[in-house]
């Protein structure tokens, strides 16, 4: 929806005055102040709702990260067993 937005707000801007329109986004201020509400809305939605959806979060939340944080690791494993099959290693 946000993206949309965007789109129609630079469809008809020229091609000079794009980043003109992406530079303020771009300022330490603007960002403190989109995360802030982000996380106004986070709380307002689930928080003061009394809903479990913030557990699901933080579990799949949980579960996704340790997966990225290993995935280098498997893969390094992965590669080396490759290797030893193609060398006929056991």
């Amino acid at each position: 929806m946000a993206m949309r937005k965007v789109y129609s707000e630079i469809k008809g801007m020229k091609l000079k005055e794009v980043p003109g329109y992406f530079k303020p986004m771009l300022s330490m201020g603007y960002l403190k102040k989109s995360v802030q509400r982000g996380l106004d809305n986070y709380h307002a939605k689930y928080i003061e709702t009394d809903s479990i959806e913030p557990l699901y979060h933080v579990c799949f939340g949980g579960m996704i990260f340790s997966y990225l944080v290993a995935l280098p690791n498997e893969r390094r494993h992965l590669e080396h067993k490759k290797h030893a099959e193609q060398h006929g290693h056991h």
